[in-house]
């Protein structure tokens, strides 16, 4: 133990060292390099220990380059300096990078030294104090001795090797066919053609809709059985963009889950199959819909494909709706009744994901990296009452929608889809709606996704070229790479989300008197080994630690509650994280 002390002691002084060596660098005048290149921030808190501070990492990179053939130069990139308390409290000492730097003279060498020898130091400091911190941690873990093990970060992947397996099913080409022929049918607005002679002739949405419905059927078949293949039909009554009494219909497959436990929790898929031109009226002239939605339909029949075929290797304890919606283009009347539907009956709809103009259009400023992912804040239902508490909590950026994006944020992080979420804190862009507020407007958990920029003469549009500019919504401006991309994030959270337990319920944080420590509990959820406490700072985006607790139904963390945000998630004994629940104070 005295020399583990003395490590202490030693890794401290050095802390000393590298802090002051960075900090007096600001007071030394060199060339190109000013005060804000260098830069500390302050990371301890009042009231921690120093002997308890852990560095987790170290990740300073210094980059030199001496006399090229036409100017000398310098590039030092201090990317991150990372402390975590064991107290539970972390903060980011530095992260920097640095503009390039230029230097005429080579007598400048003194900054190259300086940065390679406070990159030695904290590597030094990184490997004795995490040798010391690992034998504490032991000894704290010791039987008989019950304090906790220190927190990590809630941004670290984990990735199911099943699952990466199905989503790499995801074919372009496949995506390809199934958007050729959706354009195939030339208009598929709602109020176009859905007679027999229609159908037969392969125009209208009628023939669309049975398309569909013969696509889930033969992925049915191939999987023997296992998807149950429904149609929702009404009739719309005459409104704004319905001139007549028109029938629209809902197509969907059902994947029961494995679990008759879990069979009844239910996780869906949608993109809507209708299409518009540059009049909502016209059901005749061409209306391609290729991006628009012809994209978001292929991604959630392609899910479904790719999902049906796991079930021989995989299992699913929950239930994966696969749906495509007509009527969104005259006012989301298909996803309104679905979602009305599933609220009658009583449905438990944990996530919705809803794909819209997912096409990746091949124009410029595009970033094919990316997908954007729109989330309520304060969900549209809460009641006065529910405002009232989410005002005092400041939870407006923790509503079921907003969980579920960040859920999303996770498996991009977890699993190579070949795309990033972006995610936007609100419903949806300017001026525009979607389908997933259908199902906000019901209480349910639902986001959308959307290429990262979108071209608008490209979108509700009839095919023309005027003044040298070509609109219309083409088979041509679709990246049909861009779109299985999308097709294995949704793919990935499906699984994800239908393999994991489920969340835990009635989360409570005691707020019955004074105290700087933060207790939670809860209610066990079906599926779960474990449970994980998780928590950001109320300024930030995303969680940014976990505190495993094991099977307990209640946890007593040495961090505020006034500082943070908590929510508590299930974990299976493989490792499969529920949606995080942000407890309710109980007083």
């Amino acid at each position: 133990m005295l020399v583990l002390v003395l490590i202490l002691v030693v890794s401290d002084f050095l802390v000393i060292l590298i802090v002051l060596d960075l900090v007096f660098a600001d007071y030394f005048q060199f060339h190109r390099i000013y005060g804000d290149d260098l830069e500390v921030r302050t990371a301890l808190r009042a009231g921690d220990d120093r002997a308890f501070i852990d560095l987790v990492f170290v990740d300073i990179k210094v980059r030199l380059a001496f006399r090229t053939v036409h100017h000398d130069f310098l590039h030092v990139q201090v990317t991150l300096l990372y402390l975590v308390s064991s107290r539970g409290k972390g903060q980011v000492a530095n992260q920097e990078n640095s503009r390039f730097l230029s230097a005429s003279r080579p007598d400048k060498l003194s900054v190259p030294l300086r940065m390679a020898l406070t990159a030695a130091l904290a590597l030094f400091l990184c490997s004795a104090l995490c040798l010391t911190q690992e034998s504490l941690a032991q000894e704290r873990l010791a039987p008989g001795n019950t304090a906790e093990a220190a927190p990590a970060l809630a941004s670290n992947p984990h990735a199911d090797p099943r699952i990466a397996e199905v989503i790499r099913q995801v074919s372009p080409d496949r995506i390809r066919e199934t958007i050729e022929k959706l354009v195939s049918f030339n208009n598929r607005s709602t109020i176009s053609a859905q007679d027999e002679d229609a159908i037969k002739a392969g125009r209208g949405i009628g023939a669309a809709r049975e398309w569909i419905k013969s696509e889930f059927d033969r992925y049915s078949k191939d999987c023997g059985g296992c998807l149950e293949v429904k149609i929702d039909t009404f009739t719309e009554q005459p409104a704004d963009r319905i001139p007549k009494p028109t029938e629209i219909t809902n197509i969907y497959a059902v994947l029961k889950g494995s679990d008759p436990k879990q069979a009844d929790r239910i996780v869906l898929v949608t993109g809507h199959y209708d299409s518009r031109n540059s009049d909502t009226l016209n059901g005749t002239d061409p209306a391609p819909g290729a991006n628009d939605d012809g994209s978001g339909t292929a991604v959630s029949l392609e899910c479904s494909r790719v999902l049906s075929q796991a079930v021989k290797k995989t299992k699913f304890p929950a239930t994966i709706i696969f749906l495509t919606v007509a009527g969104e283009e005259q006012g989301l009347n298909g996803s309104r009744h679905f979602a009305q539907m599933a609220k009658q009956q009583g449905w438990k709809i944990e996530a919705v994901l809803n794909n819209d103009i997912v096409g990746g259009n091949l124009g410029p400023g595009q970033d094919s990296g990316r997908v954007r992912v729109f989330s309520e804040g304060v969900p549209v239902i809460a009641s006065d009452a529910e405002l009232k508490r989410i005002r005092m909590l400041g939870g407006e950026s923790d509503s079921s929608s907003r969980e579920l994006a960040r859920y999303i944020a996770d498996i991009g992080r977890s699993y190579d889809a070949g795309v990033k979420p972006l995610l936007i804190f609100r419903l949806d862009r300017f001026l525009r709606g979607g389908d997933h507020s259908s199902f906000n407007q019901q209480g349910f958990a639902a986001v959308r996704f959307t290429e990262f920029r979108e071209d608008f003469n490209h979108q509700h549009q009839t095919p023309r070229t005027e003044n040298g500019v070509e609109y219309g919504d083409l088979l041509k401006f679709v990246d049909f790479d861009y779109v299985a991309h999308v097709a294995r994030l949704n793919a990935a959270t499906l699984a994800a989300l239908a393999t994991a337990p489920a969340a835990p319920s009635n989360v409570k944080i005691v707020t019955k008197g004074l105290d700087n420590d933060s207790t939670l509990h809860w209610e066990p959820s079906v599926g779960a080994a474990d449970y994980e406490v998780i928590w950001r700072s109320t300024n930030a985006p995303d969680w940014e630690y976990v505190q495993p607790v094991g099977n307990a139904m209640r946890a007593t963390l040495h961090v505020s509650k006034d500082n943070v945000i908590f929510a508590v998630r299930a974990v299976d004994a493989a490792g499969h994280r529920s949606l995080p629940v942000v407890p309710e104070p109980e007083r």
